[in-house]
């Protein structure tokens, strides 16, 4: 190998990971989506009943669906606005 096909090479290894820019772009968005799914499954727990399905499903639908769809899927459609939490 020639000097300079080993500095390029170098140099395009140095840079194959994503920049530094966009790990610390998504790492507040994963810690709101993480805080809404506590959120959304302390107020599962704490409420004393909800709509459609039993606690135990809307947990999993929480958990499994992808933030923050499962969480809101729960607020809007399981969530029981006629019952104060405990």
């Amino acid at each position: 190998m020639t000097r300079t096909a080993l500095t390029s090479l170098l140099a395009a290894a140095q840079h194959t990971g994503p920049p530094m820019r966009l790990f610390y772009a998504i790492v507040p968005i994963l810690i709101l989506a993480v805080g809404f799914d506590v959120y959304c499954l302390v107020d599962l727990f704490r409420s004393s009943s909800v709509r459609h399905l039993p606690k135990a499903v809307w947990a999993v639908v929480i958990i499994v669906i992808s933030a923050p769809w499962g969480g809101l899927i729960y607020l809007f459609l399981g969530r029981n606005r006629d019952a104060a939490p405990q």
